[in-house]
């Protein structure tokens, strides 16, 4: 799986919104299938369909869903242990379904069978019930707020030779109903600096300015991640 896939992402938002009765559960998968295909869970006797699982976990206490948007050197949204934190980080993400008293992971991986066939098939994975260190909406606003205005001063003295414009495509990662108005916009705003991020260039640049540039990105790309994590589990502060 792709780590820009917003995927695990899709999953978390309408998943809450499904806890939360602003959406029902036939709507959060079909979200999540119309974001990746058909959906499929790695079990134990075999793979179930998504909306099987997660009824399934609802009659188990489901509370809600966390999102991990994990990095090398830097977990965000991961609390352990070692196999799930491995596997989320080769992917980019994954959600983690809270339960009473334990948590699991779920990794996405995609799902290929012949020439027509394309899914995610989510593997499960046992997860540390410790809360992740994340930051609060407020938070992962005002530090992306900061470093988008750093990143932007130093980008100004970097600029390489014209090349035209690349296109760059915004995914339809909207926040599902039942989310503040703010973590909308935080969403919003970090769904479009992370499509200027794809974009990204170096061509033309000397050695210098591509050392700038590269500490400013990660630097951006550090708080966008942050700033999606936070909006994403801005409706479980609600309840």
């Amino acid at each position: 799986m792709h780590p820009d896939s917003p995927i695990s992402a899709t999953l978390v938002c309408w998943g809450n919104a499904w806890l939360t009765r602003q959406a029902g559960l036939d709507e959060a998968v079909d979200r999540a299938e119309r974001q990746a295909g058909p959906q499929l869970v790695a079990a134990a006797d075999g793979d179930v369909p998504l909306r099987s699982f997660l009824a399934g976990l609802r009659g188990e206490g489901l509370a809600s869903l966390r999102l991990a948007l994990p990095v090398a050197g830097d977990p965000l949204g991961l609390t352990g242990p070692p196999p799930f934190n491995a596997a989320a980080i080769e992917a980019g993400q994954a959600a983690v379904a809270v339960l009473p008293g334990r948590c699991l992971g779920l990794v996405p991986v995609r799902d290929r069978r012949g020439s027509s066939y394309a899914g995610v098939r989510w593997s499960v994975f046992e997860a540390s019930p410790a809360v992740p260190d994340v930051p609060s909406l407020a938070e992962a606003e005002r530090d992306l707020t900061l470093t988008m205005h750093a990143a932007t001063d130093a980008l100004r003295g970097v600029e390489g030779p014209a090349q035209g414009h690349r296109r760059t495509t915004v995914g339809s990662e909207g926040l599902a109903p039942g989310y503040p108005a703010r973590a909308h916009r935080v969403a919003a705003l970090a769904a479009r600096l992370s499509a200027a991020l794809r974009a990204a260039d170096d061509r033309g640049l000397t050695s210098g300015q591509v050392a700038v540039r590269s500490q400013a990105l990660r630097d951006l790309d550090r708080a966008v991640r942050r700033a999606r994590v936070a909006a994403h589990h801005a409706i479980t502060e609600l309840v």
